[in-house]
């Protein structure tokens, strides 16, 4: 990380680890706005911070990391795609995973279902049914309460002929490098506890951490959150470079498969006691179960990938992957 980076890393984990994952929209969303994280996408001339997806991928990390309970991830990329249309709303952004419905004479009419803290939104960045993206004003929507497993909300907002703003993204994959991002961070901060506690756990007279079985475990996890953390920062690269369809889909399917993993082991260091409602490692493992499966889960990226690399022959797979790894490339 350059200079700046080092600072925007302090200023978010100094925030988001006050917050913590017990922070609310109507307590809290306002000192997120202070320090200028919702427009972190935004340039400078636009009101923003003036950052790239690396800063973004620092900042998303870190608020995986603290499992924080606030929409800022969606946010800042509704934020960036709303400012690409020219699109002023009320209040912050958010996304949609999937759409069902259909635009007519530029209106939807149909549902959007897995919106983060849509209740609480002034407009949601949503997958259109004619391609590309759609931006709709949450004040042209019935709005039915779901959350996910780790309660975050996830709600279904109805629309019935809602004008909409076109927007040109993959709204998918732009969720997808978000949430690979957020399960990154998380995945160290588990490991971390598992490491802690399994060093200050006695059994048999010595640490846990001392019998080798839990040092094998541990370090099975260790690689998993390290591939899925060099992952998320090959895809914030990528989407600074432009294309980065392949690194997206990378990117989700290892935090996918980190996740089960990772939260696996985790558990079985602590015990019963990493299901109590009072430690730290719940908030973590119920949201990766939670983001394995949003903006697609294995099946979906790793076909995508095996259809891509096959397609392109196995005599050019090499050049490739170092094509793609070359940051001026």
């Amino acid at each position: 990380m350059n200079e700046q980076q080092t600072m925007l890393a302090d200023m978010a984990g100094s925030l988001f680890s006050a917050l913590s994952h017990g922070a609310t929209v109507a307590a809290d969303w306002g000192r997120i706005e202070e320090m200028g994280f919702a427009g972190l996408l935004l340039g400078e001339e636009e009101g923003g911070f003036g950052g790239g997806w690396a800063d973004a991928g620092i900042v998303f990390r870190l608020a995986g990391y603290h499992a924080l309970a606030l929409p800022l991830v969606e946010a800042v990329v509704a934020a960036r795609l709303a400012a690409d249309a020219g699109f002023a709303g009320d209040g912050f952004g958010t996304l949609a995973e999937k759409t069902e419905g259909g635009i007519d004479d530029g209106g939807f009419t149909g549902f959007l279902k897995g919106v983060a803290w849509g209740r609480e939104a002034g407009y949601v960045v949503a997958p259109s049914p004619s391609g590309g993206a759609m931006i709709l004003s949450t004040r042209d929507a019935v709005i039915e309460k779901r959350q996910n497993a780790a309660d975050e909300p996830r709600d279904i907002l109805r629309f019935s002929g809602a004008p909409v703003v076109p927007v040109d993204a993959d709204i998918f994959a732009l969720g997808a490098a978000a949430r690979s991002m957020q399960m990154a961070g998380a995945l160290d901060a588990a490991l971390e506890l598992a490491v802690g506690y399994v060093n200050d756990r006695k059994q048999f007279g010595k640490p846990l951490g001392k019998l080798q079985a839990v040092q094998q475990a541990l370090a099975v996890f260790a690689c998993e959150a390290a591939a899925a953390n060099s992952a998320a920062v090959g895809v914030a690269q990528a989407l600074d470079r432009g294309d980065a369809s392949f690194e997206v889909a990378a990117a989700k399917a290892r935090a996918n498969m980190a996740a089960g993993l990772g939260t696996s082991i985790g558990h079985q260091a602590h015990g019963a006691i990493g299901f109590t409602h009072e430690y730290g490692l719940h908030p973590l493992t119920r949201r990766l179960w939670s983001w394995r499966s949003e903006f697609g889960g294995e099946h979906h990226w790793t076909m995508l990938l095996g259809t891509r690399i096959a397609a392109a022959g196995a005599d050019n797979f090499w050049a490739e992957m170092v094509r793609r790894s070359d940051p001026v490339a």
